[in-house]
């Protein structure tokens, strides 16, 4: 019954709405939590996409059943209606005897855990233990790959992550003819994927597919006006090639490997190496194949604008790759300070750090009423040396907080007498809003001029004495007296005397 369908659709937005708005008032305290709110309140708009558009079917009545429908109820007997719908339900629980019924009211409840039980969370699937949730980005596997490239020099995982979205020189050794292979083609697409899906899974409340839109847009119209860094139309010249200017000029070139030597003798033994045979080779049959293509001009335009179309869909996955990973730029920075961080610790520590995320992540809910007393005094943390708290919400190791010196403190007087822990939050602070809008109190606009500096009367001090210096340098420039010679010569007053004394003029 088509009324009665409509009459379900309703409902269900409905109890959909109420879950939304359950879930929106919930505060989860992990990170795990909040994930998994977000991408429940994600399913459930998502459905009520769905079901909005099965009603406007039914409103919009395009073969006209709901008329019919409702016709038929208002001007016959209500009550044969009512029989014959209720024989038709009847019939159907007959046929099928088991069949569950659908209860709207439970389906979108959150569900509390009972005594004991653990909720299984669909993000738990979702995520590697390197990712924790998606607080840190996991490109080992990439990073593999990377290395497997030919003609790439060996990075770290530290180096690879401050240089995986910089795809020309220096940082990238690979040539643009290498770049074209189906090995890079698979990399640079597996790496692309895997940023994408890495924002899919930690950000479901957003529009992604309208931000990867406008990196398709603004990648066309980079491509069209030849800006993609790398991929620029390259002019082919008819006949011998010419000379090649690279390299700075001081050594020796060689056109075959496009490599600079700087001592003659080292440029002769490399003419004999199998290397340099190699490019030799390649570069002949290049020439060579350039000279067919001229004699015959529309296989050499079709072979041209086939890989101009390669060059396009690599260039257009390095455009997208270096897009994700500037959107990603928090998570990035954080993956480089978890991976020092790791490198300091021994296996044992590491191996506990990851039982700790995993019983975390395996508690149940807090309960109410006296359970949520109970637990947190279970959760009291014993730290009497009032170490400061890692991620995980426990004191880091007493040999990490001595070696990063926190236990020294370095007191500013700019920024209120605020008191800093360790050499590095010390030194990161002269950059911060706190430090800048202190010395801006203070009448002081150049803040650069003032680092380790962290006194009022010091700063005051500073600042008076190059408002000096400027002073002086200006009316010294002012008062310059400007002498002439007889050849035209134009030279200051005390250059000029100089010059006379010594019979030079």
């Amino acid at each position: 019954m088509l009324i009665e369908d409509q009459r379900f659709l309703h409902e269900d937005l409905e109890r959909l709405e109420q879950g939304i708005s359950d879930r929106i008032s919930e505060d989860p305290r992990h990170l795990r939590d909040r994930l998994t709110r977000d991408h429940q309140i994600s399913g459930f708009l998502n459905r009520i996409q769905e079901q909005s558009k099965r009603l406007l079917d039914i409103y919009n009545d395009a073969e006209g059943v709901r008329s019919k429908e409702i016709q038929t109820i208002s001007t016959g007997d209500p009550f044969d209606e009512f029989y014959k719908h209720m024989e038709d339900i009847k019939e159907h629980h007959r046929r099928y005897p088991n069949e569950p019924v659908e209860n709207l009211e439970r389906a979108y409840k959150h569900k509390a855990p009972s005594d004991g039980d653990i909720l299984t969370s669909e993000v738990d699937n979702m995520f590697t233990g390197e990712e924790a949730y998606g607080r840190f980005l996991d490109l080992t596997t990439q990073h593999e790959d990377y290395l497997n490239l030919p003609g790439v020099k060996r990075l770290t995982y530290l180096q690879y992550l401050d240089f995986f979205d910089i795809f020309t020189p220096p940082q990238c050794p690979i040539k643009r003819a290498d770049k074209t292979t189906d090995q890079y083609f698979k990399y640079v697409g597996s790496l692309a994927d895997y940023l994408e899906s890495f924002l899919r899974r930690t950000r479901p409340l957003e529009d992604l597919d309208k931000l990867f839109d406008s990196f398709d847009s603004d990648f066309e119209t980079a491509w069209n006006a030849s800006d993609v860094p790398g991929w620029g139309v390259e002019v082919r010249t008819v006949g011998p090639a010419a000379p090649k200017t690279e390299g700075t000029g001081e050594g020796i070139w060689c056109p075959d490997c496009e490599k600079e030597f700087k001592n003659n003798n080292v440029y002769k033994n490399h003419l004999t190496g199998k290397k340099h045979t190699r490019a030799a080779e390649a570069r002949t049959e290049r020439q060579a194949h350039d000279t067919n293509g001229d004699s015959n001009g529309a296989v050499n335009s079709r072979g041209s604008s086939v890989q101009r179309l390669k060059e396009r869909a690599i260039a257009e996955r390095e455009f997208r790759i270096q897009k994700l990973a500037s959107t990603t730029q928090g998570e990035r920075n954080d993956t480089r300070v978890n991976v020092e961080r790791k490198q300091g610790m021994t296996e044992r520590e590491r191996q506990m750090e990851l039982d700790a995320l995993f019983a975390e992540s395996a508690e149940p809910l807090a309960r109410n009423g006296d359970d949520e007393s109970d637990s947190d005094g279970d959760e009291k943390i014993y730290n009497p040396l009032k170490l400061p708290l890692a991620w995980d919400g426990k004191p880091i190791p007493y040999w990490l907080y001595k070696l990063h010196g926190l236990g020294v403190e370095f007191p500013c007087e700019i920024c209120g007498n605020f008191v800093y822990m360790g050499r590095r939050a010390f030194d990161k602070h002269f950059n911060e809003a706190r430090h800048i809008y202190g010395l801006k109190c203070l009448g002081i606009t150049n803040t650069t001029l003032f680092r380790e500096i962290t006194g009022i009367e010091d700063a005051l001090k500073l600042w008076d004495k190059i408002q000096r210096d400027k002073k002086k340098e200006k009316a010294g420039v002012d008062n310059i007296v400007q002498m002439e010679d007889a050849d035209g010569n134009v030279m200051p007053e005390k250059v000029y005397y100089d010059l006379q004394k010594q019979g030079l003029l």
